[in-house]
């Protein structure tokens, strides 16, 4: 089988790792990707967004299949292109993916459709209205833009560093979002804010079945204990099927979730098929939906793909032909942990341009992201560099892998020391307690 991959980043590192294990892979990058090069058969850097070039490339290595990493290619209409033609993509069409390229149609979808996990929200293009619904909703709210921001756009009012601290830093921050068009459009999402922990499922789909894949959690600020600015993710754990502060019945629950969102968009005549995301919010009151996005997570891919033990090429193709309830898709009962590494000053004022280096040789997974290779050597960018994904039978195993590897890279770089260890693992823990003890 021959398998066109688009995208560059750690997780379509990850996802080719995967796809290589029974496949022939060939990639089209918009930067070259030490990784990628590395597993593919064939490569070609240019605009990803473009759906006649990587049909252009996919024609002429002839591949059987296409899978998409990120979402911006969704949205150009890669996958609706090479369709056209008869090439089958492991992935969604523009209006499937219309779920995560307009937050404001996944929650009317929901609301429309009766789906489980839903939220209070409301969508403005006018500042002045905005404001006045977060007066009288008189609640903590979370301010979205529209459109993609790559995981750095949404703000809450929670008073942490770098969030909003009250009602008029809200009102400041939706205006803003709509004068100034962050992620492309000029209108803003206000949802109530959700109290739990936050967690992730993967699932593959094929339009009629929802296969899900381990729950991950991932750690979007900055900084050790959760402090700093929003980022596109700093690194992420499962601990197998479940995660620590989570039973059997919050993952149905979410999966069940995934399934209605499925079904409504089936119901719209715009079938779903390839990798959903779910960001949940696990609350006293079950798992609410804080956001779906038509691809696998970054980071979170890197938690699961690793540890699966199906052929991703073979799920690739059950996907396409309508056949994932016949496969038995397994998954290693195994904690992992991933930790970025990110050039010194992100995602602010982020140092690019710099040279940094990996000194031994890492007892972890290495997952190359936003990284220039020049001569044999290693560069920023202004984005996430590296992914080290430890794998073990404990957490604590997983962890002092990945720890271990992040002393091994040398330059202006920085990451979270405290993704996956026991002290944050166990506050986890007890703040899903206190919030299912405050609705008793």
């Amino acid at each position: 089988m021959r398998v066109l991959l688009v995208g560059n980043g750690a997780r379509e590192h990850a996802m080719g790792e995967a796809l290589a294990k029974g496949s022939k892979v060939y990639a089209v990058m918009k930067a070259r990707n030490p990784g990628i090069m590395g597993l593919a058969t064939g490569y070609a850097v240019g605009n990803i967004l473009d759906p006649e070039l990587v049909l252009k490339k996919a024609r002429e290595w002839d591949v059987d299949c296409c899978v998409v990493g990120p979402e911006a290619p969704l949205g150009t209409g890669v996958t609706d292109r090479l369709e056209e033609e008869g090439i089958p993509c492991a992935s969604p069409q523009k209006a499937a993916a219309r779920i995560e390229l307009d937050k404001s149609y996944c929650r009317s979808l929901m609301k429309k459709h009766g789906c489980r996990g839903q939220v209070a929200y409301e969508k403005f293009d006018d500042a002045a209205k905005a404001a006045e619904f977060i007066d009288v909703y008189g609640k903590p709210v979370a301010v979205k833009p529209l459109g993609l921001t790559g995981g750095k756009g949404v703000k809450v009012m929670s008073g942490l560093p770098g969030q909003l601290k009250d009602a008029e830093e809200a009102k400041a921050y939706a205006k803003e979002v709509i004068e100034s068009g962050i992620g492309g459009a000029n209108e803003v999402v206000i949802e109530e804010k959700l109290e739990g922990e936050e967690f992730t499922i993967q699932a593959f789909v094929d339009d009629e079945s929802v296969i899900g894949m381990p729950a991950v959690q991932d750690h979007k600020f900055a900084y050790d204990g959760d402090k700093g600015p929003f980022t596109g993710g700093m690194g992420s754990y499962s601990t197998g099927k479940l995660l620590p502060f989570m039973g059997e019945g919050d993952y149905n629950a979410a999966i069940a979730i995934l399934e209605d969102i499925v079904a409504a968009l089936k119901k719209e005549g715009t079938p779903y098929k390839g990798a959903i995301y779910g960001q949940f919010m696990l609350t006293a009151g079950g798992p609410k939906v804080v956001e779906i996005n038509a691809r696998f997570g970054d980071p979170e891919a890197m938690n699961v793909l690793p540890i699966l033990k199906t052929s991703y090429s073979e799920i690739c193709a059950a996907i396409n032909e309508g056949e994932l309830k016949s496969m038995d898709i397994a998954f290693e009962p195994s904690s992992t942990v991933c930790k970025y590494v990110v050039p010194k000053g992100y995602p602010t004022k982020p140092e690019s341009g710099k040279k940094i280096s990996i000194v031994g040789k890492p007892k972890s997974r290495l997952y190359y992201a936003s990284v220039d290779k020049r001569k044999g050597r290693l560069y920023t960018s202004s984005s996430r560099a590296l992914a080290f994904v430890g794998i073990g039978k404990t957490i604590g195993e997983a962890e002092a892998i990945a720890a271990e590897s992040l002393s091994l890279v040398k330059g202006p770089v920085s990451y979270r020391k405290d993704i996956g260890t026991r002290e944050l693992i166990e506050k986890r823990i007890r703040h899903m307690e206190e919030v299912r003890n405050s609705m008793q």
